[in-house]
């Protein structure tokens, strides 16, 4: 049987922890500060686990990562 394939993209941006969840990057900060309030980007750092529909994406792509 031939090894499955691990997508790229999902292998660079996401990683999966012990309980199972997948965690990645915020969304919404790579331009346009200046328009976004103060909240929002004290908010958006660091990283955040993604939704169960989500999640339920992103896991097929990462056949390993469990």
């Amino acid at each position: 049987m031939p090894k499955m394939k691990t997508k790229s993209s999902c292998k660079k941006r996401f990683k999966v922890t012990a309980s199972g969840r997948v965690v990645a990057a915020q969304a919404g900060k790579r331009h346009g500060m200046i328009k976004r309030t103060n909240k929002f980007i004290r908010n958006a750092r660091g990283t955040t686990t993604l939704s169960k529909p989500d999640e339920g994406i992103i896991k097929p792509m990462m056949p390993y990562a469990r």
